[in-house]
């Protein structure tokens, strides 16, 4: 059983992560049950793996979201550092004015131009059930030569680190 220590380590291993990758990929189901994926700017993860977007309240994903108990999953790459998380988790529409002021940033206006007092304007609340990441910290020369290595020799290379954290 993990202690809380370690749980909150493990979340702050994916909030590292997770910082300096912007642009999540949120993935849904529509009302056919595909599985759709779209752009979404990460604005913060909290130290309970809560993780806020900004969205407009009549954008398709928040139907979806609410017909399909909730269920979505966040995908985030950062290809040259070779670090990848999937996040599934819950996903609440909020809307919480003082938690708008406290996430808005110059970059939303260009989504939201009418600022952070537009009506249409609401938060999804992503509630982290269960992450995976996969993070090779060597540098991309090492990683070339270990999938080369392997290859030539059939033994699937050691790329770093993977590891599934449940909250």
């Amino acid at each position: 059983m993990e202690t809380k220590p370690q749980k909150n380590a493990q979340l702050e291993k994916i909030r590292k992560l997770i910082g300096d990758i912007r642009i999540a990929m949120m993935t849904t189901v529509d009302e056919e049950g595909r599985l759709m994926s779209r752009p979404m700017a990460a604005l913060q993860m909290d130290e309970d793996g809560t993780i806020w977007f900004f969205t407009n309240k009549t954008a398709p994903k928040v139907e979806q979201i609410e017909n399909h108990e909730r269920q979505v999953n966040l995908s985030f790459v950062n290809v040259s550092d070779a670090d990848y998380v999937s996040i599934s988790g819950t996903a609440d529409e909020v809307h919480d004015q003082t938690k708008i002021d406290e996430l808005w940033n110059p970059q939303a206006k260009a989504w939201f131009p009418k600022g952070k007092d537009d009506p249409e304007l609401t938060l999804l609340k992503v509630h982290t059930h269960m992450a995976e990441y996969w993070n090779a910290s060597d540098s991309t020369m090492v990683r070339l030569f270990q999938q080369a290595t392997a290859a030539i020799t059939g033994n699937p290379p050691k790329m770093g680190e993977n590891e599934k954290i449940y909250n």
